[in-house]
C-alpha cells in the first residue's frame, strides 16, 4: 500500500539546512487532488483510487467525461491518475493534499522526460566519434551494425532516432519540506520533465518494506 498524489513541476532551487549544508531541491505543486472514482475488487477486479488534478473547461469536456465527473460530484479535471491500494479511507469527491506526506519520507516521482528530437548515436548513446583529420571521412557515423550473413538489423540495435520524451521514474527521492498552505513538495534532487510537466508522486517502495 502506497500513498500518492498528482503534481506539477515548478522548477529547481536550493535551500540551506541548519548546519549550512546546501541542498538542491525540485519544487512540485502537489495537488490538491480530488477523488473522481473508487475502484474495488468486487466491481473492477482490484482496489484503486482515481484522482483528478487541475480543473478542465466545460466546453473541452465530452459527454462521457461529464457523466463520469458528475457521478463523483466533482468538476471536470484535466489529468487523471490511478493509485492502487491507496492506504487512506477516502470516498468519491474527497480532497487529497500534501499533508499525507512528511519531511524525511522517500518518494518515487514519475514524469515524461524532456524531448530532444531526432539524435545521432553520439548524443543518444555516448558513442565515440571517428578521426577528425587525414581524410578519414568517418566522423559521426554509427559504423558497422553487425554481420552481413544476418541480412537484417537485430532488434535493440543502438542507432539514431528519437531521444527523450519517455516515461521515467526517479526512485527514493527524499522529501525535504512540505508546505500544506501552498500545496508544495520540495524533494531532494531532480525529477523528469520540463517546467509545468505533470508528475506522479508515490511513496517509495522501499519505504513500505
Amino acid at each position: 500500500m502506497a500513498k500518492g498524489i498528482i503534481g506539477k513541476k515548478i522548477g529547481m532551487t536550493q535551500i540551506f539546512k541548519d548546519d549550512g549544508t546546501v541542498v538542491p531541491v525540485t519544487v512540485i505543486q502537489a495537488g490538491p487532488c480530488v477523488v473522481t472514482q473508487k475502484k474495488t475488487v468486487e466491481i473492477d477486479g482490484y482496489n484503486a483510487v482515481q484522482m483528478g488534478f487541475e480543473d478542465k473547461a466545460e466546453f473541452r469536456t465530452n459527454k462521457p467525461e461529464r457523466g463520469h465527473f458528475a457521478r463523483a460530484g466533482v468538476k471536470p479535471k484535466k489529468y487523471l491518475k490511478e493509485f492502487r491500494d491507496f492506504p487512506a479511507d477516502v470516498s468519491e469527491g474527497d480532497e487529497v493534499t500534501v499533508e499525507q506526506f512528511a519531511e524525511g519520507e522517500l518518494v518515487d516521482v514519475t514524469g515524461i522526460s524532456k524531448g530532444k528530437g531526432f539524435a545521432g548515436t553520439i548524443k543518444r548513446y555516448n558513442f565515440n566519434r571517428g578521426p577528425k583529420t587525414h581524410g578519414s571521412h568517418f566522423h559521426r557515423a554509427p559504423g558497422s551494425i553487425g554481420s552481413i550473413d544476418a541480412a537484417r538489423v537485430f532488434k535493440g540495435q543502438k542507432l539514431p532516432g528519437r531521444m527523450g520524451h519517455e516515461r521515467v521514474t526517479i526512485q527514493n527521492l527524499e522529501i525535504v519540506k512540505v508546505d500544506p498552505e501552498k500545496n508544495l513538495l520540495l524533494v531532494k534532487g531532480s525529477v523528469p520533465g520540463p517546467k509545468n510537466g505533470i508528475l506522479t508522486i508515490k511513496e517509495a517502495v522501499k519505504a513500505n518494506n
